[in-house]
């Protein structure tokens, strides 16, 4: 079985940064455990950051959600903790908008076909489902995996809704 985890936005601008929220850094440990899992097996990790530059507020995104965030090379762009140190030497996608065109690239190339595509970080109800999305339409036939306590949103109600949603996308969520 080939599995590949997703750690999705786990940056500290949405921990404790500009956009950071208490339910964020509560999943750190879950994160890391995670993590640790993947490696121990033999599985793939790969993360994406949020990518955004000093024009952030002339932009589409800037322009419905004026909060700078994620700027290119500040420490609110940088992992967060001890996710940061785990992640070291796995590939990253960095992305400009909520889902990852490159992680779409690479989902889609032969070599890279999973059973189980399993993902955790920030934000459920954007970031985290937009890659969900992404990689089910890359992989129909891999299993999609969301634990409830790797994945964190602001708003509680608007997370519950998601994973609604996710399972009616037919992504597993646990």
């Amino acid at each position: 079985m080939k599995k590949l985890l997703i750690v999705v936005d786990y940056q500290n601008d949405f921990v404790t940064g500009s956009l950071g929220f208490e339910g964020a850094k509560a999943i750190e440990s879950a994160i890391c455990d995670k993590i640790r899992s993947y490696q121990k097996a033999g599985g793939h990790v790969v993360y994406t950051l949020d990518t955004h530059h000093p024009d952030y507020a002339d932009t589409q995104e800037g322009k419905k959600l004026p909060v700078p965030h994620c700027i290119k090379d500040t420490a609110g762009w940088q992992l967060y903790g001890d996710v940061a140190h785990m992640l070291q030497g796995c590939r990253c996608f960095e992305k400009n908008t909520f889902g990852s065109a490159a992680l779409l690239d690479f989902l889609r190339a032969e070599e890279n076909q999973y059973t189980v595509i399993e993902l955790c970080g920030v934000v459920t109800n954007i970031c985290v489902i937009s890659n969900a999305v992404l990689a089910k339409a890359a992989q129909p036939e891999a299993e999609i995996v969301i634990h409830r306590q790797c994945v964190a949103g602001a708003d509680e109600e608007m997370n519950q809704k998601t994973f609604e949603v996710l399972k009616g996308l037919q992504v597993t969520v646990l």
